[in-house]
Order: structure tokens, then sequence, then C-alpha cells
């Protein structure tokens, strides 16, 4: 539904504006404007923490000022940044791809789960149909092709081109 519509049915536009806060806090600032917005019935529409961006939360309101009175006073919130981000910016950060997307051959991984949990392994092979990558272990005293789902590794460090 594009703003003309929202505006013909009588709905209010809303705009995503950018809060800077303290690294590490983000979920705590958010929590806390969530309680402010309950308590005084305030019009905001959404409040979103990025795993993937530290330091920063984006709040879904029909303008700034309502936005200054979420924020208003609360520990760790550090200031709201000018102007609004449009969703095609912060779009990333909701949709989730699959794991096995940002991984290659020659990455080097962590395992995550199962029986080599912590142990660092490189990715030999990545079969995307079945989202599996073979790997070996580096910390293996001989070197054992293991084939796991991709759920159970987590990048460390991408292979050097």
């Amino acid at each position: 539904m594009d703003e003309a519509e929202e505006e013909r049915e009588g709905r209010p536009r809303t705009s995503i504006y950018t809060i800077r806060t303290t690294a590490g806090q983000e979920k705590n600032v958010a929590n806390l404007i969530a309680s402010r917005v309950e308590v005084h019935k305030l019009p905001v529409k959404a409040i979103l923490v990025p795993e993937a961006l530290k330091g920063y939360i984006f709040i879904e309101a029909e303008g700034p000022h309502i936005v200054e009175d979420a924020i208003a006073g609360i520990k760790h919130v550090r200031l709201r940044v000018q102007g609004m981000v449009p969703f095609s910016e912060i779009e990333k950060y909701i949709v989730t791809k699959p794991v096995i997307e940002g991984l290659d051959v020659g990455d080097v991984v962590e395992i995550i789960g199962g029986p080599f949990k912590g142990m660092r392994a490189k990715i030999t092979r990545v079969e995307r149909a079945k989202e599996e990558v073979t790997i070996e272990l580096l910390e293996a005293t001989f070197t054992l092709p293991v084939t796991v789902h991709a759920d159970y590794v987590k990048l460390i460090e991408k292979a050097k081109e």
C-alpha cells in the first residue's frame, strides 16, 4: 500500500527515525521506549533493534516530535539522528537471509553445535540446495571431511581472494 492510499483511508503517514544509543544497550533502550510508549499511549508503530548495527535503533512514528517524546530522558540514548530513513535502507535488517548465503569454499568457520562444537574448520564444499557444508577441522591431527548443516557453523573469516 502506498502513501496516497494510506491517506485516502484516513490513516496518517508514518516515517522511520534513527536513534543513536550506547553500543550494547540497544535492547535496553528499546524496552524503555516501548514501556514509555505504552504508558503515555504515544502513536509509535514499531521499534527495530537490528542485530548487525550496533549503537542504533529505528522507530516508526507519525512525526519526529513523537519520537522526541518517546526518548526524552532515557538513559543510554545519545540523540535522534536528523532526517528520516527510507524503508529500503532498513529492509536489509528485517529480511533474514539463510546462513548458507554468506558461506563460500575456503572460509574459516566455527562449529556452534554438535560433537565438534567450539572447533574451527575450513569449508571445502558448499551445497546450497541441501543447506549443507563440507568442512575440514583445523584442530584435528588428520584431515577428515565432515558434512554438517549450515546452521551449525558461524563465519569467522572469509576466504582470501
